[in-house]
């Protein structure tokens, strides 16, 4: 809603080259109780005069010399967003093919001259007012618009942090440190990135990378945290959290869930078919389950477990280049040994030596 008081306070602008029509105007407006009112008999300082005050509403004389009212509306239409300058043109021609240019180039409404105060005021009034009702409009949108980024925001957190969360529950179980989930996903990210993904993509996929363990929930502890060798019926129930994560993530609608769905179920598949639980080929497997693959074995191979010692850098690389082809996509290898500077940086900065399981004092009080 507009008042009143709002329109009186509005900035008026009048170009004419003509006093005269200046003085009248003024005088009238003022009268009226306008008191924001500036007169200009020099149309070349009309767009500095504009761009200095935003007038809420500019009467405009077509017929000026040095410049057209036509072309200080061209002007003043390239000052606004949406092209809509607020303009009322002063004209003595009223024939149609002057009012048709002048509405083509962005006038909003016509007084002839000579004209009537009354009429003049009307038509002022009326133009002040739908200027103000869409900058209210405008400023109502843009405050919505932040609304609706701030709770969309909001959800993104609270989607990350459930997923950080859920991922840490199931690493937990045979990884207390919560490392590997950290530096895994920051390798997904990486590796994402180098083959094509955009920023928001990346980080949406490292943030699916965080549980592609998650089946794990289900394993029993006898064999999850067995320190030796699996048997081979053991090993059959391991291979079951490839299928029990990607049930527990299935049918998820926002794209986070559905690519931490792929990854739960294929990032052990093999590019020779070997793999499981589907015995995926090639470019079968999803991308988003290959880049897990290398991301995967190399935090595996690089990072002590109960049943074995690291592997050094050198020699994890070693067995992932010797495995082109066979278990992991060649080109994907390639683009991981590119990108490998940042791979160690990462390594380095989320080592677990660097890290205590259990902290002096616990953040949860009894």
């Amino acid at each position: 809603m507009v008042e009143a008081s709002d329109i009186k306070k509005s900035t008026i602008l009048i170009i004419d080259d003509e006093i005269n029509n200046l003085e009248l105007i003024e005088a009238i407006l003022a009268h009226e109780g306008y008191r924001h009112i500036i007169t200009l008999n020099d149309p070349r300082q009309a767009l500095q005069i504009y761009r200095d005050y935003h007038p809420e509403l500019v009467l405009l004389d077509l017929q000026m010399p040095h410049l057209s009212g036509f072309q200080v509306m061209d002007q003043l239409r390239n000052e606004e967003p949406d092209g809509m300058a607020p303009i009322l043109i002063l004209t003595g021609m009223i024939d149609r093919e002057v009012r048709l240019r002048s509405l083509a180039g962005g006038a909003r409404d016509f007084l002839t001259k000579p004209f009537d105060p009354s009429e003049a005021l009307s038509r002022i009034r009326n133009l002040i007012e739908m200027r103000l009702m869409n900058k209210q409009l405008k400023n109502q949108n843009r405050w919505l618009d932040e609304k609706v980024s701030e709770r969309t925001e909001e959800l993104h957190t609270a989607q990350l942090e459930m997923v950080q969360r859920l991922a840490r529950a199931a690493e937990y179980r045979d990884d207390v440190t919560g490392f590997h989930i950290i530096r895994m996903s920051l390798y997904c990210k990486l590796l994402a990135k180098a083959v094509g993904f955009s920023d928001q993509e990346s980080q949406e996929f490292q943030l699916a990378a965080t549980v592609h363990d998650i089946g794990k929930i289900g394993i029993r502890d006898e064999i999850l945290l067995k320190p030796g060798k699996l048997t081979p019926e053991e090993w059959e129930q391991m291979k079951q959290h490839t299928l029990i994560g990607a049930d527990m993530l299935a049918d998820g609608r926002s794209r986070v869930l559905q690519t931490a769905h792929l990854i739960a179920l294929t990032h052990h598949e093999k590019w020779d078919g070997s793999g499981y639980p589907c015995g995926l080929k090639g470019e079968e497997i999803p991308l988003a389950g290959r880049i897990c693959a290398i991301a995967d074995v190399f935090d595996a191979l690089t990072s002590p477990r109960p049943y074995k010692e690291a592997w050094t850098v050198e020699a994890t690389l070693d067995h992932i280049v010797s495995k082109k082809g066979e278990h992991f996509d060649p080109d994907l290898v390639d683009q991981f040994i590119q990108v490998l500077p940042e791979i160690l940086e990462i390594k380095e900065k989320y080592t677990d030596l660097s890290f205590s399981p259990i902290p002096s004092e616990s953040k949860t009080a009894c």
